[in-house]
């Protein structure tokens, strides 16, 4: 997991296969939070989730653009972006 940078974008897979995006300054709080049912209304029911892709940024407004721009990709390019092929 990257530790350079204190903010970041993350995307988890959640037990129904779908992919949610998201932003935190702290992953494993976050996982943690997500996978206790306390996390982001959209993952409640959709548990365990799993950290599939995650991206360190240095200022709130980079990862805050940057998440915005990944929930704007289609499910197959999320999908080449967490192979690492976008």
């Amino acid at each position: 997991m990257p530790r350079s940078g204190g903010h970041h974008v993350y995307v988890v897979e959640c037990a129904d296969g779908t992919l949610y995006t998201g932003y935190t300054t702290n992953v494993e709080r976050r996982l943690r939070e997500h996978n206790a049912g306390d996390g982001a209304k959209y993952t409640r029911g959709r548990t365990p989730v799993e950290l599939v892709y995650t991206e360190p940024f240095d200022s709130k407004s980079a990862a805050m653009s940057r998440e915005y721009e990944l929930k704007q990709l289609s499910r197959n390019e999320k999908e080449r972006l967490v192979d690492g092929d976008l």
